[in-house]
């Protein structure tokens, strides 16, 4: 969900609606049935997710995956629609995500994963290395920015593959804003290049979270980067599937999706 989020929700059931107060359109209520409602309803849910650490709580075949499920279900739609040959993942930590995309790949009958850790702990690394699908994923360990790092990848993928790349490591704008500007030449025309996490925008106050994040996050290092560049635009993924009134995604990466367009 991009934009701003509302200050007060006051959800009634029995009344079937949501009372809405924000800084831009005041005081108002709308049926419970409406998409506004739903993004009200929803910004709550991702701050009071945030708060519970709802996030760390799934796994996905053996290992802890730490994404919201809704982020998961679309990337997959994405993934399915692009059918990549390669996708590269900066940031692995336990390595679900790399499994999740791994399984995707396996499913397709096309694709590979390729992880970027700085610091791989040995016993993610060591579960990573007896999973059935690892055959499917290349390790390169080292700093997802050292220009080194960035070789050892463009090195493993070949000219003809069709690659898109998701930034998942330290979420700081200036960390993402050189990982945009590293990994953007790998991106396929067509593909995408996902900064994760921008939701740090919304959070100033929460717990674990810092003063700073309003604008020192993910998802204005995408803003900034499209701006300044013409072959990529941030472009939502259109579902393939929808017949409800909600056209908006419930993410923790608003303004993620970069499209490379020339």
């Amino acid at each position: 969900m991009s934009g701003t989020w509302p200050r007060r929700v006051t959800v009634d059931l029995d009344a079937g609606h949501v009372t809405i107060e924000d800084a831009s359109r005041g005081t108002r209520t709308v049926p419970m049935a409406s998409a506004d409602a739903f993004a009200a309803v929803s910004a709550a849910y991702l701050r009071c997710g945030w708060d519970a650490k709802y996030v760390y709580s799934f796994s996905w075949l053996g290992r802890p995956i730490i994404q919201l499920p809704d982020d998961a279900f679309r990337m997959q739609e994405l993934i399915f629609s692009l059918q990549p040959d390669v996708i590269v993942e900066t940031g692995v930590a336990h390595g679900g995500s790399l499994i999740f995309y791994a399984s995707l790949c396996k499913l397709i009958g096309k694709g590979r994963v390729i992880g970027v850790e700085v610091e791989l702990r040995a016993p993610n690394r060591a579960a990573i290395d007896a999973h059935p699908l690892r055959p499917m994923i290349s390790l390169v360990d080292g700093s997802s920015v050292d220009a080194a790092t960035v070789a050892k990848v463009r090195a493993a993928i070949k000219p003809s593959e069709k690659v898109m790349v998701l930034l998942d490591s330290k979420h700081t704008r200036e960390h993402v804003a050189a990982e945009l500007e590293a990994y953007a030449p790998l991106v396929s025309v067509g593909s995408y290049l996902v900064a994760m996490d921008g939701i740090m925008q919304h959070l100033v106050g929460a717990p674990r979270s810092q003063p700073g994040w309003a604008a020192d996050n993910p998802a204005q290092a995408a803003r900034d980067f499209a701006a300044r560049r013409k072959d990529f635009q941030l472009v939502e993924p259109l579902p393939p599937f929808n017949e409800g009134a909600v056209k908006t995604r419930v993410s923790y990466c608003p303004d993620a999706f970069l499209k490379r367009v020339a």
